[in-house]
């Protein structure tokens, strides 16, 4: 079958439409840029779908490979059979070629080799062979020699055993049989090494179908084995492994080879077949593991970058500590830096008065609006200090607690070094803080994404398979969003589609030598900014100084045209955008007719509704559309909570067997799955995301080991 049809029947998509995308990847186009601006292509595919065809299409592409050096190796050994072919044919996955292959593989020194050394070959082939007329003990007096260390028949026997072994171990229809047994009716088990009170407690004696086992037990069960504190093993029923080995091994019941044949199959499966059988399952239910939280993380990472900024007010950052006091940082509206400071509310110092006063001047000086405080060590002393310090104050000041998770990162980085040279690491971190609710996307993409704390198990993951997952993610938001190429970062042009590190560089130093880019042109004079990355790059940089308005639009340069003709057939001009009165130019659009538009500004009807949309709306930001984030004025504390209460909270994380939200009480509460909604949901991401605002009634609190129990049913 070829890749298109394959690609085509798994993924539930026309083949058309695989096969421009497949073309577009292989002629060096970025994802973003497929998705967005070449909708007539692929059928308007979008970012996830896209991304779902490319992994499996490199997969497919490296069976292929692998499949052609198998086959190939198996040809140089002059062994290549029409059954072989076939097998290598209809393989589907990289084990399955592997089975294949296993015979014919180089292997190290083993029992089965020696024993070939030693002549035993013939021997092992005659008994294997099971014929009626080969008695194994009188077949092996013919092969005792005893300069080759055969002293006897039972040494003779030992190594055809051994041989016959290696055989059936390499047999790929046993492999296959008791690989899928195992999946569907074997079971894992973990014991515990230690009686110590741990958070592996519950697999201290456990043990599930595998068939069912959740994907977040596998990855809590690996770390537990990692950490010596639990064994872990598969378990099945040997019965139904013995007959598939004798079904598979046997041909001849009656042959008085039968017993020597059926006993040697079973040192194959003790010995080699079911331990190298075990570490296949354990590493493929960790894969499948593995792809399921990178999966969820990605779904986390996105919701996250893409909460809504709280634009146009002035935030005072808290980067919350004991010993060494607090570190303040006030930006105003763009996220420039006003002022810093220290102050000491917390143990041990506890200056509350004179931190106060701090503040209150800060906040009067610089009309600060809003403040956000680090969720990290000493955040809910600080929490309440700035609760207290809100109701003193009569102007309008809202707070809300911000996940740290990666500031340290970003204030120890080089690229924080060379943000704020002139700030140590903890004031870096204040700044960080404060942006972070201003503008998360902005400052996130700073920060590694596995640092950004929104995933479970991350840091058990493949590396490279996590990386390029995330790195998409944040690719597809950044260009979602659109970036103002005037006043973007470093670390944000980077992740701009056909710019990454290097461009990005060159296009600040060629800002910083120029001054600011008025027109989209420009930008092919940065150095090493050819046609190509201008092709990628340029609908998705903004620059709202230029007098083309179309510049500060998601409208590719490639469809200036196509967008002037349009506003020339609709009777609008340029001006008209600018002072945003095109609100109703889709049903302008709509009534003129959208095939007949398409035909005569020469742009598909896909391509024309993204420009009739950025018309509208020129500059949009896609995330200000989303509900706002909760701030707040003031908090309860863990003991103030009672069963019963109904509460509004925020949700910080989703994971696979529940979510965790933040009701303001410094203690992130769990709402398990199970009481997320009425509804059956296979996994809490198809009822919440992060970000959301909800209502959840308490169930129970745990004030010594500060665990809250929260239900959203029947809110």
């Amino acid at each position: 079958m070829d890749i298109i049809k394959q690609l085509s029947q798994e993924l539930n998509i026309r083949e058309n439409q695989i096969k421009a995308a497949v073309e577009l990847i292989d002629s060096g186009n970025t994802i973003p840029f497929i998705a967005r601006y070449r909708k007539e292509a692929t059928g308007s595919l979008d970012d996830t779908a896209l991304r779902n065809l490319f992994d499996r299409l490199t997969y497919i592409r490296n069976l292929d490979k692998r499949k052609e050096e198998v086959r190939s190796a198996i040809l140089n050994l002059e062994l290549m059979t029409d059954e072989i072919e076939k097998s290598i044919s209809n393989a589907i996955t990289l084990t399955e070629v592997e089975d294949i292959y296993r015979p014919f593989k180089p292997k190290r020194r083993t029992r089965a080799s020696i024993a070939k050394e030693k002549g035993l070959e013939p021997l092992a082939l005659d008994i294997f062979a099971q014929k009626n007329d080969v008695i194994p003990h009188n077949a092996a007096k013919d092969f005792i020699n005893p300069e080759k260390g055969i002293e006897t028949v039972d040494d003779a026997l030992a190594g055809a055993s051994d041989i016959i072994a290696e055989i059936i171990s390499d047999n790929a229809v046993i492999r296959r049989e008791l690989r899928n047994y195992i999946l569907t009716y074997g079971t894992i088990n973990s014991k515990g090494k230690t009686d110590e009170n741990t958070v592996y407690n519950m697999y201290y004696d456990y043990t599930e179908k595998i068939s069912s086992l959740a994907e977040h037990r596998i990855l809590a069960m690996n770390r537990g084995e990692k950490e010596d504190i639990l064994k872990i093993s598969i378990e099945t029923d040997p019965a139904v492994s013995e007959k598939i080995i004798e079904r598979n091994s046997i041909t001849n019941k009656t042959s008085p080879c039968f017993e020597f044949v059926k006993n040697a199959g079973w040192d194959a499966y003790e010995r080699l077949i079911f331990p190298s059988v075990e570490n296949e399952i354990r590493s493929m239910l960790t894969e499948k593991a593995s792809e399921q939280s990178i999966s969820v993380f990605s779904v986390n990472l996105h919701q996250l970058l893409m909460q809504p900024p709280v634009k146009g007010k002035v935030a005072l950052g808290l980067d919350p500590a004991y010993r060494t006091g607090c570190k303040i940082a006030v930006v105003d509206e763009t996220g420039k830096v006003l002022d810093t400071t220290v102050i000491y509310p917390t143990p041990p110092q506890s200056k509350i008065k004179e931190a106060e006063e701090i503040i209150k001047k800060l906040i009067q000086k610089y009309n600060v609006e809003i403040i956000a405080i680090g969720n990290g060590t000493a955040s809910k002393e600080s929490e309440i200090f700035v609760a207290n310090l809100i109701k003193q104050i009569d102007s309008p000041v809202s707070y809300m607690v911000v996940s740290e998770s990666g500031a340290s990162v970003y204030s120890a980085s080089k690229l924080g070094a060379e943000e704020f040279p002139q700030y140590d690491v903890s004031l870096r971190s204040a700044v960080s803080i404060a942006r972070r609710l201003q503008d998360p996307l902005a400052e996130l993409v700073k920060i590694d994404p596995k640092s950004i704390g929104v995933g479970q198990y991350q840091h058990d993951m493949p590396k490279n398979q996590l990386d390029t997952a995330l790195t998409g993610v944040v690719e597809d938001c950044v260009n979602n969003v659109g970036v103002d190429v005037n006043t973007a970062s470093h670390s944000l042009l980077s992740y701009v589609a056909g710019i990454g590190p290097s461009l990005a560089k060159n296009i600040i130093a060629y800002r910083e030598e120029n001054g600011i880019f008025t027109d989209r042109k420009q930008l092919l004079n940065v150095p090493k900014l050819g046609k190509k990355a201008f092709e990628q790059c340029a609908g998705f940089l903004r620059i709202p100084e230029s007098e083309n308005i179309l510049d500060n639009t998601a409208v590719h340069p490639e469809s200036y045209k196509s967008a002037e003709k349009l506003l020339s057939i609709l009777n609008c001009n340029r001006e008209e955008i600018k002072n945003g009165s095109l609100s109703s130019l889709d049903k302008k659009a709509e009534i003129y007719g959208m095939d007949k538009l398409s035909e005569e500004t020469g742009a598909g009807i896909p391509t024309l509704k993204d420009i009739v949309e950025e018309l509208m709306k020129p500059g949009r930001d896609p995330r200000d559309t989303l509900p706002p984030p909760m701030l707040r004025s003031d908090l309860l504390d863990i003991k103030d909570l009672k069963p019963d209460m109904i509460l509004d909270g925020t949700v910080r994380n989703v994971i696979d067997f529940g979510a965790f939200i933040d009701i303001g009480v410094h203690q992130d509460g769990l709402v398990h799955i199970s009481q997320i909604t009425n509804r059956y949901i296979k996994h809490p991401s198809e009822a919440l995301k992060v970000g959301d605002i909800v209502k959840v009634k308490i169930l129970s609190v745990d004030i010594d080991r500060k665990r809250i129990s929260l239900t959203m049913k029947d809110l």
